[in-house]
């Protein structure tokens, strides 16, 4: 391959395909004239125009919202509800719970109380309020022990409102994220006085516990001395915990499980009701934590009900792995049932997008993700599907529904609030915050707390990325690697199981290939053909084909399917006229030498518009990949039947996140005979989650980059892994942003580790080379002659 001079790349200029910018979108290489060799033998005529590349990704999103009703519909499957009788209702939604228990991760165990050390004894908190009947305490609370030897476990804070009198019951209020705990006990403004449940609640003699939820600021979210960035601090640690199996909503329900953890404990003393009420982010947590906990005898959900099919239209730290497959609203309010739910329709929090970019904060968070109030016929629409799983129960009256105002009132009204206490046993309730305003006697600083609050999520979330490793060996241990064949014979529900878990499993390709082609190149050595293949209903695969013309008759060629990347189209990869800085056109290069060459189309083009799949698809687990196996699939299916490729040599070779696709479709699906993965092999957990280096995505736009659970399942190493006995390569420049070499030499050494206990050592390599991202094309030319056309091993690089 002809080598030339390089431009260094910036940590901003790792994109692939970048320069689309500059020279317009096209969806082929320059149109040739017509011959008897414009259409490829067993295809029709292509008569698809315009680009390609975006009518791909448009096809993805209109199968995905077409596709979610339907599993929506088939909710039903997933459950198993035995509604003789209250006891029996409660184990038969047994295994639904712990479902949802993992998908939002509520994983870790809950800290048990001591009545020594970290507690809420009354007479050991600080009183920092005093309001109408009640005193006010800062606390705090342990919820988590600490995951690893160096790290240190989660705490939660808040406020304590403990009534003078007689206590009648107990109850977590939750509020919005942007709302302190002392603005909903009245002790500083910001919230209504009407809307200051909390408060309301303590004055008729509940004992009230308010969590510090973590808000929608981005003050905190980056690294300091090296970059901060526009996301809300919601969105900062769901992008970290996603990834080993943990989720911001699971981390907040467990501070509010831990609360009734507390009140259970005080029930030793005096048995009491316990509730929960929440609005805005507190009512999904309302939900979900009622949902997940049956010693919650009344629940009132304020701001958040209504049909989730639109939750991708939400911020992204609302993003649940496989969440609609199985819940909606309703399904969640039927773990709740028979017990009291009270849902109120009021005038939700207004949330327009991320906090705007600044100097100081880089536009690094989702862009899209809005909350307003839905029409009220929608919370009706929700509540009425939950309302059949309490009429079974013979509970219809414990499901109600509270709308002032048409349902753009405020939180925390009158009715909801009776509904509420009467449901808690109190026998008399007087209006909505009567007496005076609560005082602050010591001032909080909130800024300061919630800053220790941050630290935790994150420092808590780290230590379990830091043991992350443990746990994949704990999953692979079935996995026999004490011989090759060995190997082979244990690895399949590996592979079934990243694909079903991790990716998200479509069903197999649903139509025919239905090739269409026409000739888009015609160079000295080869021709160049658009093929379009049918993958399912919408949803078609498209690349350029190289075919060299001194192929003979009956003679089959290997393959090289070379794969762009971010951003990328084909034509930089087959087109000799043109020089990309990244792939200096190695598909031509590689045809030129007499290797078959096809260089797919894959959807991750148009920015938002392609990372806007993965806000769609994830709740009813399907992710990018999900699509992209399936025009592989196809990709393979059709090439094997060429009469002039051979289909037990056909290779792949990706850059930046076509390597992705190397480590994620060869080892995937059958029909690979090698894979070499350029200017992406890392130590991917590392390289998505850590809080350190500037290299980590968690300072970078890429949300499409985070797989749930991804940690504690697989890294690179095991993805190569996959490949054996088949070839696999590395290429790494020194000077490519996109990670460091030493992250690299590590993840690799378990790779060549591997291959060399299964005496296959000789089948990988990794080249470094002087350069920036880009293909180096000379190590990974080798490496390809060598094991596809082993008669080429001589021929200059």
């Amino acid at each position: 391959m002809k080598r030339r001079e390089f431009l260094n790349l910036s940590a901003g200029s790792v994109i692939c395909g970048s320069l689309e910018r500059l020279w317009g979108a096209r969806s082929a290489a320059p149109q040739v004239e017509e011959n008897s060799a414009s259409l490829l033998p067993g295809t029709s005529p292509l008569t698809l125009e315009g680009d390609l590349a975006q009518q791909m990704v448009e096809g993805i999103k209109s199968y995905l919202l077409e596709e979610t009703p339907r599993l929506v519909a088939e909710r039903g499957q997933l459950w198993n509800r035995d509604f003789s009788s209250a006891e029996r209702y409660e184990a038969s939604i047994t295994p639904n719970r712990n479902h949802l228990k993992e998908i939002i991760g509520a994983v870790d165990p809950r800290v048990a109380f001591e009545p020594a050390g970290l507690s809420m004894d009354i007479g050991r908190q600080t009183e920092v309020g005093r309001g109408q009947g009640f005193r006010v305490y800062a606390i705090r609370w342990p919820v988590f022990a600490a995951p690893t030897a160096d790290a240190d476990g989660m705490e939660a804070e808040g406020l304590l409102l403990q009534p003078d009198d007689r206590t009648v019951a107990r109850a977590v209020a939750i509020p919005d994220a942007d709302w302190t705990p002392e603005m909903l006990a009245g002790i500083t403004g910001g919230v209504p006085d009407a809307s200051q449940f909390a408060r309301s609640l303590a004055e008729n003699g509940v004992q009230v516990l308010i969590p510090l939820l973590m808000n929608r600021d981005d003050a905190f979210s980056g690294i300091p001395g090296i970059g901060m960035t526009n996301m809300p601090h919601r969105e900062w640690i769901y992008r970290m915990a996603f990834e080993v199996g943990r989720h911001i909503i699971g981390f907040e329900a467990q501070k509010i499980l831990a609360a009734v953890d507390w009140f259970e404990r005080e029930n030793a003393k005096e048995l009491l009701p316990i509730g929960v009420m929440g609005y805005g982010e507190g009512g999904l947590l309302a939900l979900y934590s009622a949902s997940l906990d049956p010693r919650i005898k009344a629940t009132v959900v304020s701001g958040y009900f209504q049909p989730r099919e639109s939750v991708c239209r939400e911020p992204i730290y609302r993003d649940v792995w496989s969440l609609l497959r199985e819940f909606g609203d309703a399904e969640l309010a039927s773990m709740i049932a028979p017990r009291v739910l009270i849902v109120e329709a009021c005038r939700g929090p207004q949330v327009d997008g991320p906090p705007p970019a600044t100097s100081e904060h880089a536009a690094c968070a989702c862009p899209n993700g809005k909350l307003t109030t839905p029409p009220l016929h929608e919370v009706q629409q929700e509540v009425e599907r939950a309302r059949q799983f309490f009429k079974e129960l013979n509970a219809e009256a414990n499901l109600q529904l509270v709308a002032e105002g048409g349902g753009t009132g405020d939180t925390g009204s009158q009715p909801a609030l009776e509904a509420f206490l009467r449901a808690l046993g109190a026998r008399k309730t007087r209006a909505s915050a009567t007496g005076p305003a609560p005082r602050a006697t010591i001032p909080v600083d909130p800024a300061a707390r919630l800053h220790n609050q941050f630290d935790q999520m994150v420092a808590f979330t780290q230590a379990l990325i830091r043991k992350s490793p443990d746990y994949r060996a704990e999953f692979w241990k079935k996995a026999d690697a004490s011989s090759l064949k060995a190997w082979q014979a244990s690895i399949e529900p590996y592979r079934a199981y990243i694909w079903e878990e991790i990716i998200g499993r479509l069903p197999a390709p649903s139509l025919p290939l239905n090739p269409r082609s026409r000739m888009v190149l015609d160079e000295p050595s080869f021709r160049g053909y658009d093929v379009v293949l049918d993958v399912w209903p919408g949803i078609f695969a498209y690349g350029i084909l190289l075919v060299p013309k001194d192929l003979k008759p009956g003679e089959r060629r290997p393959v090289v399917v070379c794969q762009h990347g971010l951003e990328g189209r084909p034509t930089e990869v087959v087109d000799p006229h043109f020089d990309s800085h990244f792939y200096h056109h190695f598909g031509a290069s590689l045809a030129e030498e007499g290797f078959v060459v096809f260089a797919p189309q894959n959807p991750y083009i148009g920015d938002d518009n392609f990372r806007i799949i993965q806000r769609i698809g994830h709740p009813i687990k399907r992710s990018l990949f999900s699509f992209i196996l399936g025009q592989h699939q196809q990709i393979l299916k059709w090439l094997s039947s060429q009469p002039f490729v051979d289909p037990d040599r056909i290779g792949f070779y990706g850059l930046s996140y076509g390597g992705k696709t190397a480590v994620r479709v060869p080892p995937i699906i059958d029909g690979y005979c090698l894979s070499i993965c350029a200017g992406d092999f890392n130590e991917w957990v590392w390289k998505t989650t850590n809080v350190i280096t500037p290299q980590t995505y968690m300072l970078l736009p890429e949300y499409d980059m985070y797989e749930y659970n991804f940690a504690n399942i697989l890294n690179y190493s095991d993805l190569a892994k996959l490949m054996a006995p088949r070839p696999f390569m590395v290429e790494r420049g020194h000077d490519d942003p996109v990670g460091a070499d030493q992250w690299v030499a590590h993840e690799y050494a378990l790779v060549r580790e591997f291959y060399d206990k299964m005496d296959i050592g000789d089948r990988t390599r990794i080249e470094f080379f002087n350069g920036p991202h880009e293909i180096h094309g000379v190590g990974t030319f080798q490496f390809l002659r060598k094991f596809l056309r082993p008669s080429l091993q001589s021929n200059p690089s």
